[in-house]
């Protein structure tokens, strides 16, 4: 089938993917009802966005595959180590057998060069005993065959030893062995786990288009080669091409001198270029022609001439100079600044030292224990919480906000089906709960059938239509007056946790950290305890490209301006394009003191932290490649690009991609004042503490209602993976909320008991109860029942 991109140049991308959606669902007696016209546009966007989606997966499965195969060779090194230590001591016990016939021999030859060549001292006296007499030839000729003797017994006793321990080839084969793997070098091995997949990659290359997105074509003129030499089996290919880009360890291997020819090792030369070409498809060196997720970036980002509109205007909101020179400046002044504040403040910071040894310290803070008040108090209210059912929560919320009005056909008509509320909460408990329609059907007394929940979910609800549904949940949650004692929404925290998957699937992999094959959902959580987004992603994903995309595609009424996240969220782009969207980015990081701290300028020196310090700051980097910035900036913040697609780009190392280097000094600068503020504020370590832990136990909570298929994402195709997710928040969401409006009306009644109760109390009570909630039994449903009215629970005044 060829291209159907150019019939499709005059409909934007949100309209393509809108039309795909819906030919998606649509079965062919359907399509054939709408006019020629449009029958051929649902088809023709399907059919492209299919085409896409093929090519992204097919690169999505070569590096994976290719991920796997590095990570095999590592674990393969790992073995052999471990078996070398059986080598490494034989070996030893040969050196020691070969070291003592040596001796042997060596003191043997010492006793025959030290004994007198004659008997007879009157000959040697004699004039007439010279070089050319017949007795020194007799003699000469006596010493040649003893010498060729002790050769021939020297390499017999050798021989002996080699036998002893398999014989001399194997010696050698061993030896070279234990060489290859020295330093750590697991390359030789990455060809063992190729070899299997060799036909399937180099279909997979004939298959898609690949481009550089830069000048240097080194890596595509390489693979261009090896596919012109794919028919060869001989152990070695003429070296006709430059391998400039390849690493010394890599070299050492695919390159060999035969006399005066150099030649590529065939099988360690087609390893090394597809490693190549995923290293470059990571970092967007190379793109994929015809692919979304492996798009030539550029290609995404507005136009200079674009930009310029805009700067004065971005700069302004977000308080940055609009000139490279000004900006580069206050950058300077801020770490400048930042850093003698820190080291002026060092002799009354306890709770940070640097010892005796240079090393520095960050002392662990007394976490503060819950009062017998507060236990008290949280007695109190998990006493009197209602009993509920899931259904009737989310009955409940849907009144309140409801959300079940985004649900519908994909074509925008009204629904045709009857009770459409009801029919769109029971597939949201379906779906949220993980019960599958079959299942959940058969609970439910003949109110609904499997067929008609699994029609809702195909064509009524989309990934697009949950978000919506949950943004009016979290607006109207952020209304209430409890979550504002949590926190005020300022900031949220991300992080990610592992959800099972059936192991023959794309997005599935296996996760070392949780164990098994899975899919890891990313969450971002409000300090208020509310789930503001979500993105299903594999688990081979750096979770780091995703800390800014959640923010930005967060449409509700809260808006963070402060992120933490776990350790990942570490990365020097990450801080950098965080930085330049306005956007702080606070991550607790366990292993700070193995990064780098960077100083203003190589002359600057501190009398307390100086030895924190061990890189300066490329000011002219940043100043250089302030537009590229910008540019960057600018195309995420009007959203022409996704800050997903271009952080995958940059957290992947690039010796070419003159943006990654740009990223990576800006990253460096607001790294180093936001390690600067962490070890010298222990409020901000608590609260980042605290907000880390709200994400934490929200995946707890959230699983507790996903309960269906022993807690196993059944479906194999991502989208309905990723409304699977969203489901599932949905109902968490719900159940947060109405549980709000109970412990406020909790709260309230035991005010009027004469209870005292503070903020202070209040705060440390979290809202993810479940102990109420009831799970199991016939699901029912009462759309007859109305909850009371919000203004009422609103109501609340703490002392």
């Amino acid at each position: 089938m060829g291209d159907v991109k150019p019939l499709l140049k005059d409909i934007t991308t949100a309209k393509i993917h809108h039309f795909a959606a819906e030919a998606r669902v649509l079965d062919a007696r359907e399509i054939k009802d709408f006019n020629l016209s449009k029958r051929i546009t649902l088809i023709l966007c399907l059919i492209y966005l299919a085409q896409v989606t093929a090519r992204d997966s097919l690169v999505e499965m070569f590096l994976k595959q290719m991920r796997s195969i590095n990570n095999d060779a590592i674990k393969e090194l790992e073995l052999i180590k471990k078996r070398i230590q059986e080598t490494q001591e034989k070996l030893v016990g040969v050196l020691t057998n070969i070291i003592h016939v040596f001796l042997e021999e060596n003191q043997l030859n010492n006793e025959l060069n030290h004994e007198p060549v004659s008997s007879h001292p009157e000959i040697e006296a004699s004039d007439s005993y010279s070089s050319n007499s017949p007795e020194r030839i007799s003699e000469l000729n006596l010493s040649t065959e003893l010498t060729t003797h002790q050769g021939i017994s020297l390499f017999h006793k050798l021989n002996n030893v080699f036998i002893q321990d398999g014989g001399a080839e194997q010696l050698l084969s061993e030896c070279e062995a234990m060489n290859a793997y020295r330093g750590n070098n697991h390359l030789p091995l990455i060809w063992k786990f190729y070899k299997n997949h060799r036909r399937t990659f180099f279909r997979l290359v004939k298959a898609l288009d690949f481009k550089s997105t830069t000048n240097e074509r080194s890596v595509i003129e390489a693979l261009q080669f090896v596919l012109e030499n794919s028919h060869r089996r001989g152990e070695f290919l003429k070296a006709s091409i430059e391998l400039d880009f390849i690493s010394e360890q890599w070299r050492k291997l695919v390159v060999v001198k035969q006399g005066e020819k150099t030649k590529f090792v065939r099988r360690h030369f087609e390893a090394c270029i597809f490693y190549y070409l995923a290293a470059e498809l990571r970092s967007g060196d190379i793109c994929v022609v015809g692919s979304e997720d492996y798009a030539d970036y550029r290609e995404q980002l507005l136009s200079w001439s674009e930009c310029l509109p805009l700067v004065d205007q971005y700069c302004e909101n977000l308080g940055f100079p609009n000139n490279p020179s000004s900006f580069t400046k206050t950058l300077k002044s801020w770490l400048t600044d930042t850093a003698a504040t820190v080291d002026a403040g060092y002799p009354n910071n306890h709770q940070f030292i640097i010892n005796d040894e240079g090393e520095p310290v960050l002392k662990k803070y007394q976490r503060n224990e819950l009062s017998v008040a507060v236990k008290a108090l949280i007695e109190k209210i998990e006493e009197q919480f209602p009993e509920r059912n899931l259904i009737d929560i989310l009955r409940n919320v849907d009144y309140w906000t409801n959300f079940t009005r985004h649900f519908g056909p994909l074509s925008g008509s009204d629904p045709k089906i009857k009770r459409a509320t009801e029919r769109y909460l029971l597939t949201t408990f379906t779906y949220g709960c993980n019960l599958g329609p079959t299942q959940a059907a058969r609970h439910m007394r003949g109110i609904v059938t499997a067929k008609e929940l699994a029609f809702v979910n195909r064509r009524h609800v989309t990934v697009d239509k949950l978000n919506a549904a949950l943004v009016d949940i979290i607006n109207r949650y952020n209304a209430l007056n409890l979550p504002r004692v949590w926190g005020d929404g300022k900031s949220a925290a991300a992080d990610g946790t592992k959800y099972e998957l059936y192991e023959e699937n794309l997005l599935s992999e296996y996760h070392i950290r949780y164990g098994g094959y899975g899919g890891i959902a990313y969450h971002h959580v409000s300090d208020t305890y509310v789930a503001l987004f979500s993105q299903f992603i594999s688990c081979g994903t750096w979770e780091a490209v995703y800390i800014i995309e959640g923010l930005l595609k967060n449409l509700s009424d809260i808006q963070p301006d402060t992120i933490h996240a776990d350790t990942h969220g570490q990365s020097t782009p990450v801080f950098a394009l965080a930085h330049m969207l306005g956007i702080k980015l606070m991550p607790r990081i366990r292993n700070w003191k193995d990064l780098n701290f960077y100083r203003p300028d190589k002359d600057t020196v501190y009398q307390h932290i100086d030895s924190l310090f061990s890189e300066t700051v490329d000011w002219k980097r940043i100043e250089t490649h302030w537009q590229d910035i910008l540019q960057v900036v600018l195309s995420i913040q009007t959203g022409k690009v996704s800050s997903a697609i271009l952080l995958r780009k940059l957290g992947n190392y690039s010796r070419k991609n003159r943006l990654y280097q740009a990223f990576q000094e800006l990253g460096q600068v607001v790294r180093t004042v936001f390690l600067l503020q962490y070890i010298s504020d222990i409020q901000l370590r608590k609260e980042i503490t605290a907000v880390t832990n709200i994400v934490e136990a929200y995946h707890k909570f959230s699983k507790w209602f996903f309960f269906g298929g022993f807690g196993v994402v059944m479906k194999n195709d991502p989208i309905e993976q990723e409304k699977v997710i969203k489901y599932k928040d949905l109902v968490a969401n719900a159940v947060l909320f109405q549980n709000v409006v109970d412990l406020t009306e909790i709260l309230r009644d035991l005010q009027k008991q004469g209870y005292l109760i503070s903020r202070e109390d209040v705060a440390v009570v979290s809202p993810y109860i479940t102990a109420h909630v009831k799970r199991f039994g016939d699901y029912l449903i009462d759309m007859e029942t109305v909850p009371p009215s919000l203004d009422e629970v609103e109501s609340l005044v703490l002392a």
